[in-house]
């Protein structure tokens, strides 16, 4: 988990994470995600190793839960390879994310 922590006259004040990260905390925790317009309502495809970590999930694990390979789900995620939309969706529909549906 990549979490920035932010201090005050040396006391840690806020903690700030990755929303993908903060997502999965709140799952975690039974509670739902909620959207408003001062929220980003959908999860950046750049932000999928770190939500892949976040869940506790190896790459192998992802991979195969998708229908791809270990090594093609490394190119998306380092950025070398954009995703067909049938493996946004999926990707989308294992990790329980929404937006990567049409291209974002």
């Amino acid at each position: 988990m990549s979490v920035q922590v932010i201090m005050r006259d040396g006391q840690a004040e806020y903690a700030v994470l990755p929303w993908a990260e903060y997502q999965v905390l709140l799952r975690a925790a039974g509670q739902a995600a909620t959207e408003s317009a001062t929220e980003p309502a959908r999860v950046a495809l750049g932000q999928l190793k770190s939500l892949r970590e976040a869940q506790g999930q190896s790459l192998e694990q992802l991979a195969r839960a998708v229908g791809i390979s270990p090594h093609y789900l490394g190119l998306i995620e380092s950025g070398e390879r954009e995703p067909d939309e049938a493996i946004k969706r999926s990707l989308a529909h294992v990790l329980g994310v929404s937006g990567w549906e049409s291209g974002s």
